[in-house]
């Protein structure tokens, strides 16, 4: 029997997706992970059955229409079924960043039920939402206008939650004020752990809030700027600063774009795990991911020198290999002018980033317990000794200690690994916006 869909409502072809206060701020109550294609996804949902109208108890849609680059084979499949059995097993806390503007506090799930069919030889999703927040989800008081044409553009979960926040305040100015500890569950997409617990503000602001600020900033038609607020002599509470671009970009003048799954997909038959191949594709960016996977197929294809062991490891590299690269290649197609300024810029970006880098490892470091330091230190002498260091890093290892300037260096490769001082992308995005530059 043929189901019958129902019509959408009437409404502008650009009609933003009207999002609920109370669902911009979600945090899931267990050790679980909204992820920022779920996210995306949920929205495209929400999108849809607005525009179907509140009197539908189930709503359908074509799954192309949500989810982009699925033929629906035994790989894309499961990926889809994990998704919705996430949005629909995943309990959140709805709230507001705004404490008293929602009108009650709930517990739910993203979706009460989905299902995967076929109809007509094409794939459809069926979906619905819990009774005791329907209402709220549908025909909101209270809610964001949001773009889902920007939202598609950005890569992070915490790009995409400081955006939402922020385009609820982009008449106001200013978001609500909260301590950072609230704000990093919501950004993150994961509950705090017993380890999240114990971390300090400055590595939160170093992995989440900066990085969501430069997304948010060259990637939207926002600028948003961080506002931090001390307790004596340590930052207790922040909040965002908003305004609009200057120069608005042209509006949605169509429905929502599916979100691409179709390279999550491809890692899948590689041999690499969905949520590795989502990581992948948020700090790399889908085209890359792309170019990588070709690579990878022309590698894995190859038993020479030997055999592919690890997809993930070896598209890992390749792209952490061509972030930096890529962004002087594109300084290098610039005009003279513009090329050596760009490249000017990225190298003096990149600078910054390994200063800094080289500062936070210093302070980890020397943040371990004395013991702990030691043991690192004659793990390093007997590295030193097997590689054949030059006699003058060893022997003021031995008189000056791992503090000295030869010895630094070493100790801090060591110690981070080979790859410390090589930024992606993102990581020079983040520079890039916190000084006023772009790349």
């Amino acid at each position: 029997m043929t189901q019958r869909v129902p019509a959408p409502k009437a409404q502008p072809p650009d009609s933003p997706l009207r999002k609920p206060v109370n669902t911009l701020a979600i945090v899931p109550t267990r050790s679980s992970k909204i992820t920022v294609l779920a996210r995306k996804a949920y929205n495209v949902l929400l999108y849809i059955a607005q525009e179907q109208g509140i009197d539908q108890d189930v709503f359908r849609a074509p799954l192309q229409s949500i989810l982009r680059g699925v033929d629906f084979n035994s790989n894309a499949r499961e990926i889809v079924k994990q998704h919705l059995r996430a949005m629909v097993s995943t309990t959140v806390e709805w709230q507001s960043p705004t404490a008293g503007e929602g009108e009650a506090w709930n517990v739910a799930g993203l979706l009460a039920h989905a299902k995967v069919y076929k109809q007509s030889g094409e794939n459809w999703v069926e979906w619905s939402f819990a009774p005791n927040i329907k209402h709220e989800l549908l025909e909101p008081q209270r809610f964001a206008r949001l773009r889902l044409d920007v939202i598609s553009q950005l890569r992070r979960h915490s790009g995409v939650v400081l955006y939402e926040i922020c385009a609820r305040y982009r008449d106001v100015g200013l978001t609500a004020r909260q301590t950072w500890q609230w704000w990093r569950p919501v950004l993150t997409g994961s509950a705090d752990t017993e380890d999240s617990l114990k971390q300090e503000y400055r590595f939160f602001k170093r992995d989440v809030l900066k990085l969501a600020v430069a997304e948010v900033n060259a990637v939207t038609d926002l600028d948003v700027e961080l506002i931090e607020h001390k307790a004596g002599r340590f930052i207790s509470e922040i909040q965002f600063r908003v305004a609009k671009k200057q120069q608005e970009a042209l509006p949605l003048h169509h429905p929502p774009q599916p979100v691409d799954l179709s390279q999550v997909v491809r890692a899948v038959a590689a041999g690499i795990r969905a949520e590795d191949a989502e990581t992948l594709i948020h700090a790399r960016g889908n085209d890359a991911m792309k170019a990588g996977l070709d690579a990878l197929a022309k590698r894995a294809a190859s038993e020479f020198p030997e055999p592919l062991r690890d997809p993930h490891r070896y598209l890992r590299a390749l792209l952490d290999s061509r972030s930096v690269s890529d962004a002087r290649k594109a300084a290098e197609a610039a005009p003279a002018k513009q090329r050596i300024a760009a490249a000017a810029a990225v190298d003096g970006w990149t600078s910054e980033w390994v200063n800094r880098r080289r500062a936070d490892a210093v302070a980890e470091f020397e943040a371990l317990p004395q013991e702990v330091q030691m043991e690192w230190v004659d793990k390093l002498r007997v590295h030193l000794a097997e590689r054949g260091a030059h006699p003058s890093v060893r022997k003021r290892l031995e008189s000056h200690g791992w503090k000295h300037q030869l010895v630094a260096g070493e100790l801090i490769r060591f110690f981070k690994g080979a790859g410390w001082d090589k930024p992606n992308a993102q990581d020079l995005l983040a520079i890039a916006a916190e000084q006023g530059g772009r790349a």
